[in-house]
């Protein structure tokens, strides 16, 4: 027997089972990138985070998102960046919930129309023309009804970070102005499917019909329906106008994003990168609250530009017989609620 030839051939084994367990290793440090975490050389821990989102990359709740990881890059010293999967890229709203529950996503801004049939308080921000702009909507940000509403989603594996905007709700119709309720009467207008909303529109004598951001298009250009409830930025970028040309600046509903984290997430953070995290979402908010405002005038603009036809309802009061109806119907469900309407008509 070759008991030198044995010999290389056991110094060959060792060796490659040592390269094995050190590529073993090394794969082990790069899939702890947990929807991203992993380790540094110099002991700290680097994050790649992805947040997922509904709109197109030119909405303001976008560019939100962008600040945000700006502000992570920024505050980390590098350590932390940000993955944007926008326009419903990992799925539906309610499919981002679920990945955020189970960690495989990091954060989510979520229209607060999806989230108001999750926490009843959220429809707090859906009681009709509580609001006269969208500024007069956004001083309720900071208020401890909203820190409440926020709370509240702990109990369902989310924690709620801050709240941004869009814009304040508006109709547009392909066939004429809006004035009072009998002007929609047998008429199919798109809503975004909330319980308060569903109720204003039913009330109203319309045909509320709730659909997806990508149907509407379509829909308007087929005659499936003949208007919609709509936000300015999501006009502009979503260009409807190109199918209905009648807009009524009404401001009846003001139009939020509930911006969450995985709470499993967060937990395994250290607290220094936990305050991270909620000083850049801070950061990131201001900035998009301010930009939401600004859009409010250049996304009007920009729509008497393309030809849409633009009119003020400076008459609200056809409007309050329904508007009683909606608000004593969630007050009776919600303290929060209660409280909110109560604090925003003092600001």
């Amino acid at each position: 027997m070759n008991f030198s030839r044995i010999g290389k051939w056991f110094t060959f084994l060792l060796t490659v089972v040592s390269a094995l367990v050190v590529l073993v290793a090394c794969g082990g440090s790069e899939s702890a990138e947990v929807s991203g975490k992993a380790s540094n050389s110099d002991g700290g821990n680097t994050y790649k985070f992805k947040v997922s989102h509904v709109v197109q990359e030119s909405h303001v709740w976008h560019k939100t998102a962008v600040k945000f990881g700006e502000e992570l890059d920024s505050l980390s010293d590098g350590r932390m960046s940000l993955e944007i999967y926008p326009a419903a890229q990992l799925g539906l709203e309610q499919d981002m919930v679920q990945q955020l529950v189970a960690g495989t996503i990091d954060f989510g801004f979520l229209t607060n129309a999806y989230m108001s049939t999750r926490e009843i308080s959220l429809n707090s921000w859906f009681m009709p023309f509580l609001f006269d702009d969208l500024e007069a909507g956004t001083k309720m940000r900071d208020s401890e009804e909203t820190k409440a509403m926020l709370e509240e989603l702990g109990s369902q594996g989310l924690l709620g970070l801050d709240v941004a905007f869009a814009g304040n709700r508006h109709i547009l119709m392909k066939d004429g102005f809006i004035d009072s309720p009998k002007d929609l009467t047998g008429k199919k207008v798109r809503i975004i499917g909330s319980p308060s909303i569903q109720s204003f529109w039913e009330k109203t004598g319309a045909g509320p019909t709730a659909m997806p951001l990508p149907e509407v298009y379509t829909s308007l250009q087929t005659g499936v329906i003949d208007g919609m409830d709509i936000d300015l930025d999501a006009l502009v970028t979503e260009k409807y106008y190109e199918n209905a040309k009648y807009l009524s600046l009404t401001n009846h509903m003001t139009f939020p994003t509930i911006i969450v984290m995985s709470q499993v997430v967060y937990d395994k953070l250290s607290e220094e990168d936990q305050e991270i995290v909620k000083t850049a979402m801070t950061n990131a908010v201001d900035w998009g609250v301010k930009e939401a405002i600004s859009r409010e005038k250049s996304n009007l603009e920009e729509l008497k530009n393309q030809g849409v036809e633009v009119k003020v309802m400076e008459d609200t009061s056809p409007f309050d017989v329904i508007s009683e109806e909606v608000i004593k119907e969630y007050t009776d469900q919600s303290e929060i609620i209660k409280n909110f309407i109560e604090t925003a008509k003092e600001k």
